[in-house]
């Protein structure tokens, strides 16, 4: 068998490693000239973090990465609303981590070719089309030049993001990707480490919130790290019309992010501001997701990752969503038979579990904690215990991570 991965992001590089660990030959193919370590931060939930794991690639993740010990919710205004262990602190048999983007994609690329070989990954090869002849997959993909490159295999799978050329070819008419009317700007910046350098802060609700988290430390800079941040502003409703694609990822000045800031966010463990303002480079992206589909597989072909369940970035699941979907389509690659069959198990198991997290976080997800508390008192508080009990808050953040797990 032999599997043609259209994109190269983290599911479809994962799913990669994961064929080839089970004895399926795979070929990604990214849009992309290079591979390069771009973006901002992430977090990878522990339940991704053990399919990683099981790749061998903990060692690489401890060297990029984060151990993240704690997550902190927090009102807009710096008021402690709930406390969590994560990951091995909470008991959990995987660590989460606090990664950047970039390093992450570049540490799983790094193995697809030292495992694959050279040639496991090709760049500057852009889906231009495709043909299920249903005995197997032809595509053709077409470099910058304008060369175009015949491809034939068993099966394709469209890993190709939010914009997905494969998920477009057989629902047309979908339209833009959804906007909420949030806003988010983004970067990162070395600076002191706060609280014990590897904790997480989101302050404030859906209208105006603050991220706060580390990515890396530096034996070079000890008592620092560097810190990634996210200031999230609503500025329109569903009805408003979406960004274009060209200010998806433009670059903003400092003074814009802080005037997003200004006056709604702030938290006694961090100088937001000053934060901000040494951030070489910020970016802006609008806060989007999809309708779940009626279903991902047609014949031999199948959506993973983004491409399948683009979510609100709410509790950390994008990324750890897609390793699931990884791990669950080799594995039924790997049992054999008809792949057409095989890819049909695998839409009816991930495509209801990720609908469920698509739906929850259009609700706020854990972070609907924020909302629930400063409905409440929205003018402060002394003791949390005084606005709602533990029962309620566990509630909302408990229920979620019940819905993390519910695909493996």
């Amino acid at each position: 068998m032999k599997v043609l991965i259209a994109g190269g992001g983290i599911g479809g590089l994962t799913l990669a490693l994961m064929l080839h660990q089970r004895g399926i030959a795979a070929q990604v193919f990214e849009q992309s000239s290079q591979v390069r370590e771009l973006g901002v931060g992430i977090n990878t939930l522990p339940h991704a973090i053990g399919e990683l794991e099981q790749l061998g690639l903990l060692p690489a993740l401890d060297a990029a990465a984060i151990r993240t010990r704690r997550l902190i919710y927090k009102t807009g205004q710096g008021l402690d609303i709930v406390a969590q262990p994560r990951g091995l602190w909470a008991g959990l048999d995987a660590p989460q981590f606090s990664i950047h983007r970039g390093r992450l994609q570049k540490l799983i690329h790094d193995a697809v070719l030292e495992r694959l070989g050279e040639g496991g990954v090709q760049c500057d090869r852009r889906l231009a089309s495709f043909e299920d002849t249903g005995e197997g997959v032809s595509a053709v993909f077409e470099a910058r030049d304008g060369t175009r490159y015949e491809e034939s295999g068993d099966i394709l799978i469209g890993a190709d993001g939010i914009h997905s050329t494969v998920r477009s070819h057989y629902y047309p008419d979908q339209g833009p990707p959804s906007w909420n009317g949030v806003l988010m700007w983004r970067g990162a910046a070395w600076w002191p480490q706060f609280l014990d350098g590897a904790s997480m802060i989101v302050a404030g609700g859906f209208r105006h919130k603050l991220v706060l988290y580390p990515i890396a430390h530096d034996p070079d800079r000890p008592g620092e790290a560097l810190t990634n941040w996210v200031v999230c502003s609503k500025l329109g409703d569903a009805d408003t019309p979406i960004p274009g694609r060209d200010d998806w990822s433009r670059k903003a000045s400092a003074e814009e992010a802080l005037e997003m800031a200004e006056g709604h966010l702030s938290v006694p463990e961090m100088d937001i501001r000053e934060l901000i303002r040494a951030t070489e480079e910020i970016f802006v992206y609008p806060m989007c997701d999809r309708d779940p589909l009626p279903r991902w597989t047609h014949g031999r072909v199948t959506l993973l990752g983004d491409a399948a369940h683009p979510m609100y970035p709410v509790g950390s699941n994008g990324a750890s969503q897609a390793i699931l979907d990884a791990r669950d389509l080799a594995d039924r690659l790997a049992e054999g038979g008809d792949p057409a069959a095989a890819l049909e198990a695998y839409d009816a198991v991930r495509r209801p579990a990720t609908a469920a997290i698509v739906a929850a976080n259009r609700k706020g997800g854990p972070e609907g904690v924020i909302d629930f508390v400063e409905e409440r008192a929205p003018e402060g508080y002394e003791d949390v215990y005084d606005v709602a009990t533990e029962a309620e808050l566990r509630a909302i953040v408990g229920d979620y991570e019940v819905l993390q797990v519910a695909g493996r």
